[in-house]
Order: structure tokens, then sequence, then C-alpha cells
């Protein structure tokens, strides 16, 4: 089994193009048997924390009716991690009823402390953990790129909700991971996942805490529907590595476990475990 805890739709205020059809040609062609997908249409901010102009910004309700309509259309291959606005909009009535409508699908609500300029640990993000909490849901989390988006914030929001599981996405995106390493072993619900993260770090989580610390997570389809392949440029992609390499160096039960049974019992998914 193959499970990717990482997927996106959406982005194109940001340079981005993620459509439905290609997570599905993706997972088709790759034979992915599950994928947890995020609207990177609620995004708020560009790539330098400056607010998008109103005719780019979405609703963090249109973003998850529109995930909600693509999981209802493939209920045997996607759930959902529902991206959320706390910059702007913050948690409103409307996201909460139609969360708890679909909680069926939705398996985590997604944090992007990057493109929201907001720290999870903001007062604004609270209502969305406490949701999570409430309602037995993980919360993932872009991690990198700036101080707010940093993995010590993050570890921070998993500290002051100890029974939510907390991802650490991209395991500090543009970094060696180090920091992201040291601080798994600091709290039993801080977990990783594998975006854009080099198979050595894997590797080393695995040695130093063992192997149920890591998801496989990948991003795609950012760089399009071959980005477990290679960059648009041709340029061979870090997946291979998980691919071809981890269960020769790791073993049979921790390739097994990053690539879906972690992902199986800390996101309580609707797929079988063996």
């Amino acid at each position: 089994m193959f499970i990717d805890i990482h997927m996106h739709t959406g982005g194109e205020a940001v340079g981005f193009h993620m459509t439905n059809d290609m997570i599905i040609e993706l997972m088709e062609k790759y034979k992915v048997d599950y994928g947890m997908v995020s609207n990177g249409d609620a995004g708020e901010c560009d790539h330098n924390q400056r607010v998008l102009p109103d005719k780019f910004q979405n609703s963090q309700e249109k973003a998850l009716q529109d995930n909600i309509d693509f999981a209802r259309e493939y209920p045997d291959k996607i759930c959902l991690a529902v991206w959320v606005k706390p910059k702007l909009q913050g948690m409103t009535d409307e996201l909460y009823t139609l969360m708890e409508e679909n909680l069926d699908i939705i398996k985590a609500i997604k944090l992007h402390p990057f493109h929201s300029d907001t720290a999870p640990t903001d007062s604004s993000v609270i209502p969305y953990l406490e949701f999570a909490k409430e309602h037995n849901l993980a919360v993932i989390s872009h991690t990198g790129g700036c101080e707010k988006a940093s993995p010590t914030n993050l570890y921070k929001a998993a500290k002051l909700f100890p029974s939510v599981p907390f991802i650490m996405a991209h395991m500090g995106l543009g970094s060696d991971n180090s920091e992201a390493l040291d601080l798994l072993g600091k709290a039993d619900n801080l977990f990783g996942d594998t975006a854009w993260v080099p198979l050595r770090t894997t590797l080393k989580a695995i040695k130093r805490y063992g192997s149920k610390k890591i998801m496989f997570g990948s991003d795609a389809p950012i760089d399009g529907v071959d980005t477990y392949l290679c960059n648009p440029k041709g340029e061979r992609s870090v997946y291979q590595n998980y691919f071809e390499k981890l269960r020769d160096m790791a073993g049979d039960n921790a390739y097994d476990d990053i690539m879906y049974k972690n992902a199986v019992n800390i996101l309580n998914l609707n797929v079988p475990k063996e």
C-alpha cells in the first residue's frame, strides 16, 4: 500500500497549478492508493508574506467545499486536510458546520504559517486546534521559510494540545532538518512528513526514534503529474530515493510504516491496515 498525506489542489495565486485531474492521473500512474488533499486556494499571503490582493482571495469555506466535492467523487482515494485562513477569517460558524458535516472525509486541519504569516500558537489559530482536539483530527502544518513557520513554533502548539497529532510538513523546508529532528523526540504527538525531505533525514529519524515518527508526503502535484519522478526541468525527484532505497536501507517494517501504516494509524484513515 502507498499513501501520500501531503497533496494539494489550487495555488494559482502564488504560481502553482494543481488540479483534481492531475492528482488522479498521478495516483493512477504511480499506484498511490490513498491521498490527503488540501486546497492552496485558501492561501492568504504571497511568497513574501504580503497579503494577496482581494481578487486572489478565496474563502476557506469555498476552498473546502471544492475539496469536499472532489473527495466525494473519489471516496476510496481521497481524504481532506482543511486549509484554514486564520489571518483574514479565523474560525467561522460556516466553516465549523461545514467541517462537522463532513468528518467522514476530513482527517486534519492544514496550517500554513508561511502563506498565512501567522504562527501556530497565535490566538487566531487556537479555535482550529480546539476543533481538531474535539473531533480527533490531526494538524498538518507547513514548516520552514520564516520564523512563524519554524518547527519550534509547531512544537509549542503540540505541547498546548498533547492529545492532537501534529505533523511537521517539510521538517523545516530549506533547512538541514536538524531542528525538526531534535523536536521529534520532545513530544510524543509530534511527527514529520517527507515532503522535499532527503532520505538521509528520514533514516536519521528512524535511527533515533524508530519508524513511527515519519509519514510519506510529497506536495504533489506541485511539479506536475510526474512530481515523484522529476521536476519540470527533468531533474530527478528526491522521492525516487524513497521508492528505490528506503526498503533496502531501513527494512520492510520501517518502509511499510513510513509509506502507509503510520498514516493509517495517526490519521485514522478508513483504509485497510494490511
